[in-house]
């Protein structure tokens, strides 16, 4: 893990906010917000490699540059990860922060039921991830009830607010198509997504 900012406070509850952030938007911020209530420091982590996507539109370095002038309006940290799996970024936090401190991701239901459903090739792996860390979720397209097993590992967050559906999928085809999408990035980077995507 390498850091591109980095809070100088040690956290007790560290939220792990993992992502392409390709661009940033303005549910990223909310989500953020709502997870900041529950944890003492969000941190927005983008993976050097992707498990399920290749890499396009912004570069790294560009994803790291429009994270920084967000304004997430909590206390966070920004890193990279060598890899993008939660067990994998999981693992790497507990390189740099304390052994005590407990590790939650941050997401939405639709990554909740993606970590919960997924074919892993054997029995246990959710068992196994859910000891190392516990789940945020966030209700992006409906509520998320977590299953009876895991309620004391997966956790609801309260509505992230009224930007919780937008993807940077969407602020992507927007450009493309010419259609207005000014509004659904933070105030801070709309020029520089400007550059990158128009």
């Amino acid at each position: 893990m390498e850091f591109y900012h980095r809070r100088s406070e040690r956290p007790r509850a560290l939220g792990i906010l993992a992502g392409s952030f390709n661009p940033p938007t303005l549910a990223h911020l909310q989500l953020a917000r709502a997870a900041g209530e529950r944890v003492d420091e969000i941190l927005c982590v983008v993976p050097r490699e992707f498990p399920h996507k290749e890499y396009f539109g912004a570069t790294l370095d560009q994803r790291l540059e429009m994270l920084a002038a967000a304004g997430f309006g909590v206390p966070h940290s920004i890193a990279t990860t060598e890899r993008g799996l939660f067990v994998e970024i999981a693992q790497e936090c507990m390189r740099h922060y304390d052994a005590g401190t407990r590790l939650y991701f941050v997401c939405g239901r639709d990554a909740a039921e993606r970590i919960l459903n997924w074919a892993y090739g054997r029995a246990g792996v959710v068992e196994d991830m859910l000891r190392e860390f516990e789940l945020l979720v966030a209700p992006r397209g409906g509520a998320f009830e977590p299953p009876e097993a895991f309620r004391n590992r997966i956790h609801s967050l309260a509505a992230v607010g009224a930007h919780e559906a937008v993807s940077s999928t969407d602020v992507r085809e927007r450009i493309a198509r010419g259609e207005p999408w000014e509004h659904l990035v933070p105030e801070g980077i709309v020029e520089r997504v400007r550059e990158i995507y128009s």
